[in-house]
């Protein structure tokens, strides 16, 4: 844990996609440690009080914002920017919607729907979906990433070389990121943070959550990097390993398709075996619940495996 931070960039200083120019808000020298603070997805649209009405009431607009950008002296393209990730500062508050038009299953999943989570942000103990059950927590940040170096405004929605909307949740505390720079200065932003997600956030959401970050930017010099690549400082899955899992399985010639049937099966168990509604079922997996690839090279037919922790249930 980082104790000491060099600067704050307030939540104020946010923007919505990505653009090489948009000014920095603060410039920094290599090897700074700063803190962030996040936004969540929704842009603060969605609070406590919210209800399943004000997801359709939604201003996609305002969806994704980063906090940023960070100029970082030196930083050019063919570098690398190196992101410590040190700690995360939660709110306790969080949200997963299932957002019509939106998702792995939005074909099956027409209709909104929301969940508001609280949570202990000290303690981060698992926090309860419903009757059916809690959630561990891991905090990360779903979106961090530089300007590119093609000029306008771009969608923060797709991720892109240069990082952004990756929803890797294992860009956690003790992670070491590196991104590749295209443009002069770099231009760092983070935001859409989380308080857990499975892979493949298989809904579209997962525990969206504001919260703060400290982290380190350093460079590294002509690092040739052609996409971002991360190191993590121990085991990713311990909190979730310990009671094994319910897995089903997608299988035939596209992994699109593979994954879409791994989960919408998993769906089908959860409604079957614990009488779960099938929304509350799809939202509960985009939160903990991992898409695999099992298999990949046993033409024409490929696995894609769906893990469903089972600590969640018990």
């Amino acid at each position: 844990m980082c104790s000491k931070t060099d600067h704050t960039i307030h939540g104020a200083h946010h923007h919505f996609g990505w653009d090489r120019s948009i000014p920095p808000v603060a410039t920094v020298a290599p090897g700074a440690t700063l803190e962030f603070e996040c936004l969540d997805s929704s842009g603060g649209q969605l609070t406590p009080a919210s209800t399943v009405a004000d997801v359709a009431r939604l201003d996609f607009g305002r969806i994704n914002p980063v906090t940023g950008p960070i100029l970082v002296e030196g930083a050019e393209p063919g570098d690398a920017l190196k992101v410590t990730i040190h700690q995360f500062k939660p709110s306790g508050f969080g949200w997963t919607a299932n957002i019509p038009g939106f998702g792995l299953l939005a074909d099956q999943f027409g209709e909104a729907a929301l969940h508001v989570w609280k949570y202990d942000p000290a303690t981060l103990a698992p926090a309860a979906f419903s009757p059916f059950g809690r959630v561990p927590l891991k905090p990360f940040a779903g979106t961090i990433g530089l300007a590119p170096a093609e000029p306008g405004l771009h969608s923060v929605v797709p991720p892109r070389r240069v990082g952004g909307n990756m929803d890797i949740r294992d860009l956690a505390a003790g992670t070491e990121l590196y991104l590749p720079v295209e443009v002069a200065g770099a231009l760092f932003s983070i935001g859409d943070t989380h308080a857990a997600q499975g892979d493949g956030e298989v809904c579209g959401t997962a525990i969206e959550s504001p919260m703060s970050v400290v982290l380190s930017l350093d460079l590294v010099k002509a690092a040739g990097l052609e996409t971002p690549r991360f190191t993590t400082s121990g085991p990713v899955t311990r909190h979730l390993d310990a009671k094994g899992y319910e897995v089903t399985t997608g299988i035939g010639a596209d992994l699109m398709e593979a994954a879409r049937g791994a989960v919408a099966r998993m769906v089908d168990h959860l409604c079957r075996t614990r009488g779960m509604a099938a929304v509350d079922a799809y939202m509960l997996c985009s939160v903990c619940a991992d898409l695999r690839i099992s298999e990949i090279v046993d033409q024409p037919n490929w696995v894609v495996s769906f893990y469903f922790p089972r600590i969640v249930l018990e």
